[in-house]
Parts: structure tokens; C-alpha cells; sequence
């Protein structure tokens, strides 16, 4: 019987706002006056850029967009479904929402018990959606239960202590009232048909944002501003390990867990070179190659500095997932490589063929 699945998803928060308001990222770069005039040009943009902005600041694009990330999430909701696990465990960043300046982990395991969020009236917390419409018209008082598995959180978290990682962890929320965007949006969208997510819950968040995670809020800044440097996030190599700790634990367990790294790729508003324009799709493309090789060498000799600079800290999610997945020897069985320019980042979703116990 299959014991543990492994998948890549995306949190993307505008997926969750009409079509018309999926390029304000860009649109709030643009308004950025410390950003050269020129550079803000859409004739000097790359071709794929011009032709997705368009004549429509990209609202036609945006649809298809859409239909591509829902097209990918559809997928993996369909291994969801055919795997029945006993709890989702979610890896997923933390920008600034329920840790702040008294506490930043590098990692944690949030051992919740089952929890009522209201995901638009509680929006304040999380990145981007705040005050602003969802596709499914849902009001502010609309609730979500989001089911917990305390037991497996504390049983994860003891034995990624015995494999010699001293793992944070929290009966309840300090920040957010609810969930991080990274989590809940996964849960929102991977139920983007709104046909019910049945199955309990378990975050870790990660501190992707390391360096600014604090002082740039995990979020935007004018290119400008510089804010002082926090301590950087777990490096690659550490997280793949991590990776490889919890997917052992997980094939001791008695549970079906799926296993799911929640990002986007490079982030155009952490890319300077590229002015915050556009995502380093070929730093993306690069790491896209070796995940679907499964070159794992690949993976674990990125830097840190390679991570910033190509605006990727939100794949450090995914390392944790290659991590996994390299230490139960699993097969890729489908992927797809979702690119942009004009939609802040490059998404990728990926599945691998369910592990069996050993």
C-alpha cells in the first residue's frame, strides 16, 4: 500500500483575486519612482513580456494565467482524492504573519488542533489580499474549519529531534488568528472548486525570507530603501536534509501523509537585477531541470546568495521536498513549468509516484 505522497503546488495569493487585479505587483513596481524611466518602458520589455502585458496591462493574460495554475492544482487534487492521506503536511514561508520580531524560527511544526479561519476578514494578516474581492465572491464572514493533527505534529516533531534537528513547535497561533497565506491559500486552492478539503492539517512554515524577513516585513520595499539585513534563512543543503529526516520519520509512521512544498519560484519583487520587473526564469528554468532529473547535486550546491539574487527564497520549500524525495529514491511521475513575466513569478507543480513503505 502507498504510504506517503509527494507533490509541489503554488500559494500565488493574486490567483485568488479577480483576473483584473492579478498584475498589481507589477503595476505597484511600476509605480515605484526609484526605478529607472526607462526600464519601466513595456517597448525595452523582453518579447514574452511585452506580448503578455499587451494593450490590457495584461488582464487577458491573466485569465490565462488562471487557467493554467488552476488547470495544475486540479491535477494534483486529483492524486489528493486517489491517495486518501491521513493528514497534508504543508511546508510553506512566513512573511512577517504570525512571526514577528520576538520570534523567528527557522523552521517549525505547528501542532493545531482543528481551527475556524475567516479567510477575507482575516486577511489583514496575510500578504496582499487584504480588503480586496476573491474570485469566489465569498464575504468576510465566510468561515473555513481547517482540520489539525496534534498527535502526528508532536510525533513528527520528536522524531526530527532524535534525527538531531531541534525543530520549534506551537499549540497555537501567536500573530495570525488563523493561518498564513502559504498554508490557507494551499488548502483554499487546492479546493479552488469549493467540493471540501477533507483531510487534517499540519504546517511548517519555513524562514525563507531570512534577510527580510523583518525588516522588509517579508514583502515589498522601493528599490531604494534598505532596510538592515536580519539573519539569513536555513541554507539548501540544510533543508534537504531536513527533507530526508522527515520523510524516514514519515515511513515509520502509521499514517498516509501527503506531503506538499507551497510556493511560487523567483519573485520579481525580490529580483533587482532585473529591476523587480520580471522573475530570473532562468534561474527557475535551471532548478526545473535538475528537479525533473532528479539531480539532487544540483539542488544542494545552490547558495544562499544565489537563492537572493535570483529572488527564489521561497523555493527553499521546495528543497525541503527534494530532500524527501531524494531520500525515498522517488520517481517524478508529472510536472509542469508555469512561466511569466508579468505575474510576479514563474510557478512550477510536480508530483511524484506514491512511497511505499519500506
Amino acid at each position: 500500500m502507498s504510504e506517503v505522497l509527494l507533490a509541489g503546488v503554488t500559494h500565488y495569493p493574486p490567483l485568488s483575486m479577480p483576473d483584473s487585479l492579478m498584475a498589481d505587483i507589477l503595476r505597484r513596481t511600476l509605480a515605484d519612482p526609484s526605478i529607472p524611466q526607462l526600464e519601466k518602458d513595456p517597448a525595452r520589455w523582453p518579447q514574452h513580456m511585452h506580448d503578455e502585458w499587451g494593450h490590457d496591462e495584461g488582464l487577458a493574460s491573466a485569465a490565462v494565467h488562471r487557467a493554467a495554475l488552476v488547470a495544475g492544482l486540479g491535477r494534483v487534487r486529483e492524486e489528493l482524492d486517489a491517495f486518501q492521506p491521513d493528514l497534508v503536511l504543508i511546508w510553506g514561508d512566513d512573511q512577517h504573519e504570525n512571526f514577528h520580531e520576538d520570534l523567528i524560527p527557522p523552521y517549525a511544526v505547528l501542532a493545531y488542533d482543528d481551527l475556524t479561519v475567516l479567510p477575507w476578514a482575516q486577511a489583514a494578516a496575510s500578504a496582499m489580499t487584504a480588503g480586496k474581492a476573491n474570485v469566489w465572491d465569498e464575504p468576510p464572514t465566510q468561515e473555513r474549519l481547517i482540520k489539525g493533527h496534534r498527535t502526528a505534529a508532536r510525533w513528527l516533531v520528536e522524531e526530527l529531534i532524535g534525527e538531531g534537528f531541534d525543530v520549534a513547535y506551537a499549540y497555537r497561533q501567536l500573530h495570525h488568528p488563523g493561518l498564513s497565506h502559504a498554508f490557507l491559500n494551499t488548502v483554499l486552492y487546492l479546493d479552488y472548486e469549493r467540493t471540501g478539503f477533507p483531510w487534517p492539517v499540519v504546517a511548517m512554515p519555513v524562514n525563507c525570507y531570512g534577510r527580510k524577513v523583518v525588516g522588509a516585513r517579508g514583502f515589498m520595499t522601493r528599490l531604494d530603501e534598505h532596510p538592515e539585513p536580519d539573519p539569513p534563512s536555513p541554507s539548501p543543503s540544510r533543508l534537504m536534509a531536513l527533507g530526508g529526516a522527515i520523510m524516514r520519520a514519515a515511513q515509520r509512521s502509521p499514517w498516509r501523509i501527503a506531503m506538499i512544498a507551497s510556493s511560487s519560484w523567483s519573485h520579481a519583487f525580490l529580483c533587482d537585477h532585473t529591476w523587480r520587473l520580471r522573475p530570473d526564469t532562468d534561474a527557475d528554468r535551471n532548478l526545473y531541470d535538475a528537479l525533473v532529473a532528479a539531480d539532487y547535486t544540483k539542488w544542494e550546491s545552490v547558495s544562499l546568495d544565489d537563492v537572493e539574487r535570483a529572488g527564489q527564497q521561497e523555493v527553499l520549500n521546495w528543497c525541503i521536498l527534494l530532500g524527501a524525495a531524494r531520500a525515498a529514491h522517488a520517481e517524478v511521475s508529472w510536472s509542469t513549468f508555469i512561466e511569466t513575466s508579468c505575474f510576479n513569478s514563474n510557478k512550477v507543480f510536480a508530483l511524484w509516484n506514491p512511497i511505499e513503505r519500506t
